[in-house]
């Protein structure tokens, strides 16, 4: 089963890296913070940039999912592909 999540979360992460869709910063922004959960847990870290006010909503929504597992956010780093990329 966590093979099988591996895999499918990683298919997911390469459609959404691979997209040209324009999705809203909103969404963007869930993208990422489902994403950092998922591969680093509670492990925080600097957002990458300089626009240090889009580096606090980064953080501040990953910090929303500390609650989650990383196999939990993976399955809905998944589901956020199906919703607004299929």
């Amino acid at each position: 089963m966590k093979k099988d999540l591996n895999s499918r979360f990683n298919d997911a992460y390469q459609q959404a890296s691979n997209t040209s869709e324009k999705l809203p910063q909103d969404v963007m922004l869930q993208f990422y913070a489902y994403y950092k959960q998922a591969t680093r847990g509670n492990n925080y870290e600097q957002p990458s940039g300089n626009i240090e006010l889009r580096n606090a909503f980064k953080i501040n929504a990953w910090f929303q999912l500390n609650h989650l597992t990383e196999d939990e956010a993976k399955l809905e780093y998944i589901k956020l592909v199906k919703k607004y990329l299929k």
